[in-house]
């Protein structure tokens, strides 16, 4: 059974959860797969559909990659570019970004206890081209887009997050996945606590909105 959520709404209310994932309430299996027979409508390029789906609810290997997932968050923190050390501008900003860096330092020391793992893949190649991959991404990061909102639909929080690639090629050996295959993207998803979630403040569309020329 899906949410009563209107396509506007559904687009508008799909929020990286963290927090307020549910690290105690399992998630049926069948449920998972129903997002991922959404998540295989999407676009991809010259229809090769290269994807892999891979989906973690082993404890221990789940801990595992939560471990990988801490010291690569860890490293991030003490990076110059940590989004907590950025200056956005704006009282309002900065407080918005206090609280999702608060989140996502949470999530950083919880990823191990969610309960679903999804990692999306493709196949692509051991070593990836230096130019442009935009070919490469666009052909499976629709996709995991499609996997969240189909999750929304259905009761479950999902958050966005790639951090776990600084061990891509441990995480894979631990999962047996090829060294062709590589990760576009690792989605932590359960259950979420709360009752819903609501469109998130962006700065105004004619910021960023260029017709014709920039």
């Amino acid at each position: 059974m899906t949410l009563p959520l209107g396509p506007d709404e559904l687009l508008t209310t799909t929020r990286s959860v963290r927090k307020r994932l549910d690290l105690d309430r399992a998630v049926p299996l069948e449920l998972v797969r129903e997002c991922l027979e959404v998540a295989l409508q999407a676009p991809t390029g010259s229809n090769q559909q290269g994807w892999h789906w891979m989906v973690v609810t082993d404890a221990g290997l789940r801990a595992r990659i939560g471990e990988y997932y801490r010291q690569s968050f860890d490293a991030y923190r003490g990076a110059p570019s940590y989004a907590a050390r950025s200056v956005t501008g704006t009282v309002e900003r900065q407080a918005t970004q206090a609280r999702v860096t608060t989140s996502a330092e949470w999530l950083g020391e919880h990823m191990g206890e969610v309960p679903v793992h999804v990692i999306a893949c493709i196949t692509a190649a051991e070593e990836l081209p230096a130019s442009n991959q935009a070919g490469v991404w666009g052909s499976l990061l629709p996709a995991a887009w499609s996997f969240q909102l189909a999750a929304r639909a259905r009761g479950l929080g999902s958050a966005w997050t790639t951090l776990h690639l600084r061990y891509e090629k441990e995480i894979s050996a631990l999962l047996g996945i090829p060294s062709h295959v590589r990760h576009g993207v690792l989605l932590p998803t359960a259950y979420y606590t709360g009752e819903t979630f609501m469109p998130a403040k962006r700065e105004p569309l004619d910021q960023v909105l260029h017709i014709d020329r920039w």
